[in-house]
């Protein structure tokens, strides 16, 4: 019997075909830089590996033997809406975006309390100007989400000597929090924080959760940081609250609508920083995804779909 062929979307292909040759042998693994490479070689697929968003439906259509497709990223949001997934077992890749997520939150911290942005912006016209720089050091961030990137998050913030805090309905006590409110208690939660970063996962129960109530609620000084999905927060609102300073400012790494549109006033907003979705990157992105995806392999190697763990289809 041949081996499967499982195809791999990603501009890493040809190392997790190398990698997954050796830790999971038994299937024909077939590498691909991008959709366009790899819809003619899509005919065979039983599996197909890639990051989430940039699984198209063409390229799903175009497997008619596809039984299980593993998602690079630990959102899937994009696959459990597509209906070429109907039938199609999911799974994805997570657990290990700690490191990259927290260290931009960090930096998104500094630049936003010490108004980085500016001093770049200084430096293009040769401007020498001072101002008192704020430390991270005695001040407070409430986490609102509390997994394992909070708690990673959580570690880098002590060692700068800030107070932690989180919001979580599934959590009461975690190590390196000093306390942890309920989801009911967010604006409570918000009110004594210099930062809020937003770290929970997208649901309707955590839609808009972020809205006009919660920005109100926080002070004057304290500054939003999204790294989670953009409809945690309520757009309008935030516009809105930043324009009329009811806040300090906000970084943005996501977006209700991405590619972030050229028309969005977030853009030019003087208090906002704006990244592009580049919180759960890293350089060693690959090395990272690669045990879970070998460890999937295996299970499917050995049991098809009903012995893959981690079924995201499922929930």
């Amino acid at each position: 019997m041949p081996e499967p062929t499982v195809l791999i979307v990603d501009t890493e292909a040809a190392f997790y075909a190398r990698a997954l040759t050796a830790q999971a042998p038994g299937a024909r693994y077939v590498p691909a830089q991008s959709v366009e490479h790899a819809l003619p070689l899509a005919g065979e697929a039983r599996v197909i590996i890639g990051l989430a968003p940039r699984l198209s439906a063409d390229l799903l259509r175009a497997a008619p033997r596809l039984e299980w497709v593993q998602a690079l990223t630990t959102g899937v949001d994009n696959l459990l809406n597509e209906p070429a997934m109907r039938g199609i077992a999911l799974t994805n890749a997570g657990g290990f975006h700690g490191p990259q997520m927290s260290e931009l939150a960090i930096l998104m911290m500094l630049s936003s309390a010490r108004n980085f942005p500016q001093i770049l912006n200084n430096q293009k016209t040769a401007t020498w100007d001072r101002w008192e720089q704020p430390l991270l050091q005695g001040k407070t961030v409430c986490i609102v989400g509390v997994g394992a990137i909070a708690e990673t998050l959580a570690a880098l913030c002590n060692a700068f000597g800030m107070r932690v805090t989180g919001v979580s309905d599934g959590r009461s006590a975690v190590p390196g929090f000093a306390a942890i409110h309920p989801r009911a208690a967010l604006p409570e939660a918000v009110s004594g924080a210099d930062f809020i970063v937003v770290l929970t996962p997208y649901s309707a129960k955590t839609h808009h959760m972020i809205n006009a109530d919660t920005l109100a609620a926080m002070k004057p000084s304290a500054f939003l940081i999204n790294l989670s999905r953009g409809g945690c927060v309520d757009e309008p609102a935030l516009h809105d609250a930043l324009s009329a300073k009811v806040i300090a400012g906000a970084a943005l790494d996501v977006f209700a609508t991405e590619p972030l549109p050229a028309s969005s006033p977030f853009w030019s907003l003087p208090n906002v920083i704006v990244t592009p979705h580049i919180g759960g990157f890293a350089d060693i992105y690959a090395q990272q995804a690669l045990p879970i995806v070998a460890r999937h392999m295996a299970e499917w190697l050995q049991g098809g779909t009903a012995a893959l763990t981690d079924r995201q289809d499922r929930i």
